[in-house]
């Protein structure tokens, strides 16, 4: 009996975030201030450097099979582009980057653009399967896709600016690899 309470608290949260992330996308694309807001907030690069981060907790609900922390992470990645104040000095090629990408998610969507896009929500979901089968060389594999494509993204469609993803990128593969091999492990011997 308890098992099936905690089951369905699990679903209703998971679903809670579920609604509360469509909100906020609807809300970024559908109001230009708040767009505008997020993203003045966004250039403060600590957020580049948090948000890769996210995996790991988002690898460990996968993994424990628990779809609350798996939207809950979801709903934090996308959130946390404005949870650190607008910086007051905004270095100019992440200015410049940054107005590539607001200008890549507010033009025209044709085929492509989806399709390539569409990388990201596929890419996240192979994650948490790799995870719910517990496959760490699958989940590590998925991660290093991730990181190698948001790099490559970045440089080819923000030319130079781009490379200003680079070490946040990297660092962040690094973190997040170790730290899940390390709990990985962890959970195996426990």
């Amino acid at each position: 009996m308890e098992r099936i309470t905690l089951k369905r608290l699990d679903l209703g949260l998971a679903v809670t975030f579920g609604v509360m992330t469509v909100a906020f996308v609807v809300a970024a694309f559908g109001s230009d201030v708040f767009m505008q807001w997020v993203f003045a907030r966004h250039h403060n690069v600590a957020s580049w450097y948090i948000r890769p981060l996210f995996l790991i907790p988002l690898c460990f609900f996968a993994y424990r099979r628990s779809w609350a922390g798996v939207f809950g992470t979801i709903f934090a990645v996308l959130t946390s582009m404005f949870w650190f104040p607008a910086p007051a000095v905004i270095d100019p090629q992440v200015a410049t980057f940054l107005k590539m990408e607001q200008e890549y998610l507010t033009g025209d969507w044709g085929a492509w653009k989806i399709l390539l896009t569409s990388l990201v929500p596929v890419s996240l979901a192979g994650l948490v399967f790799a995870f719910w089968k517990r496959s760490l060389w699958l989940g590590i594999g998925v991660i290093v896709f991730i990181a190698a494509a948001k790099m490559l993204w970045s440089v080819a469609f923000g030319g130079e600016s781009g490379r200003t993803v680079l070490a946040p990128a990297i660092i962040a593969l690094v973190v997040c690899v170790a730290a899940i091999w390390l709990g990985f492990r962890r959970l195996h011997r426990n």
